[in-house]
């Protein structure tokens, strides 16, 4: 396996693999509590803490995996009827918009990482597991959305260039 080959399958599937890795030791967490609460009338402490911090690596890298594949929230419809230059201008508009979004929530991500993990905070029901460890879902998840904005930027700045046709999707769901 060649290297560009290597890159190419991480990049079509690192948030998918993050994600779901992420949401399967969350609900196996779930189950197994739910399972340990009515069978054994026993409930593990961190049960109910650790599926919440696993829930910021489903939130942040999904929110990079709808970047990437063009499904974030938008008005498509509208950017549908606008001319060539007006789709290209709005496509400018996001990515400046995201970047900009993205920066002040690292910026503020990394300060409460430092905070966290500097006052030792561990997570409620366990003796020693950092809290730290689970809000770095924050700021890798934002720094992912900056990588596919700006990697769907080159895209779009390369179709406008050659004329070509700009990708405005006016479906919420896609099959991927």
């Amino acid at each position: 396996m060649t290297a560009a080959s290597i890159w190419r399958v991480v990049d079509e599937n690192l948030e998918k693999f993050v994600v779901s890795i992420s949401f399967a030791v969350l609900a196996g967490i779930i189950i197994l509590a739910v399972v340990q609460r009515f069978v054994f009338n026993y409930q593990s402490p961190w049960s109910g803490s650790i599926p919440v911090y696993l829930f910021l690596w489903v939130t942040w890298i999904g929110a990079a995996y709808n970047i990437r594949t063009r499904t974030q929230l938008r008005f498509g419809e509208v950017r549908a009827n606008l001319p060539y230059n007006g789709k290209f201008l709005c496509v400018l508009l996001d990515a400046a918009l995201w970047l900009g979004v993205s920066a002040v929530v690292i910026y503020f991500a990394i300060e409460q990482i430092q905070l966290v993990h500097m006052n030792f905070a561990i997570v409620q029901g366990t003796d020693n597991l950092p809290q730290w460890w689970f809000y770095l879902a924050t700021p890798i998840g934002w720094g992912l959305v900056i990588f596919r904005v700006i990697q769907n930027l080159v895209i779009d700045i390369t179709a406008y260039l050659r004329k070509e046709p700009l990708e405005v999707d006016t479906t919420i769901f896609t099959a991927d």
